[in-house]
């Protein structure tokens, strides 16, 4: 990493574990809504190299037109019953779980795993439309860790983007049509920044 990881000065040096679930809506439109959670993972500095250190991390490359690149972040996956990589993770999944069953009507099963290690990596414009995002309502909820960085949301048929800086134990819930009617992005950055790592809670069949 060509720059170092800076801890936030306001994180709990206590055990890592989410806090209280108090979100906050944005209603996009088009049956689109984003739920955010400023600070949500108590300890997150700590859950950060912890995940770090102890997550297999792997490079993946995948076909652009007509041509293989790598893809610009490094990649982990925990499919449905895999024990995921540390307990604060499963904690925060059974709090996921509880808060957003009535109106899920399922359980987060999968946790993709990001680790966008400075400015350079970066995730292109898209939605999670693999699967029944494509075509369903569903949740994507995201826990950001270590840097803040820029989350941009833009409709999918054109218009503005809305900025979400999240890092540090942020958690962001992205619902309704959200994945087949807005598109969302990690820009490149033009300005030298430390690493973070985006852990993805999804349903089954949503990527």
């Amino acid at each position: 990493m060509s720059v170092g990881f800076q801890a936030s000065l306001l994180d709990d040096d206590g055990a890592s574990g989410p806090g209280p679930l108090a979100v906050r809506r944005t209603v996009l439109g088009d049956g689109a809504w984003v739920d955010r959670c400023p600070g949500w993972m108590r300890g997150a500095d700590a859950l950060f190299e912890r995940l770090l250190d102890d997550v297999p991390w792997h490079d993946e490359r995948r076909r652009m037109y007509d041509r293989v690149v790598a893809v610009p972040r490094r990649l982990a996956f925990y499919r449905r019953g895999e024990t995921l990589p540390d307990p604060a993770l499963t904690e925060a999944k059974a709090r996921l779980d509880a808060h957003y069953a009535a109106e899920l009507g399922e359980p987060f099963t999968t946790a993709g795993l990001c680790l966008y290690r400075d400015h350079r990596d970066s995730v292109a414009w898209h939605g999670d439309r693999y699967g029944r995002g494509a075509t369903e309502d569903t949740m994507v909820a995201i826990v950001s860790l270590g840097t803040p960085r820029p989350l941009l949301l833009r409709p999918h048929s054109g218009g503005p983007a809305l900025r979400f800086d999240v890092g540090h134990g942020d958690l962001l819930v992205m619902g309704g049509s959200c994945q087949r009617t807005w598109e969302h992005a990690i820009p490149k950055s033009t300005r030298p920044c430390g690493p973070r790592i985006s852990v993805q809670f999804r349903p089954h069949d949503v990527r």
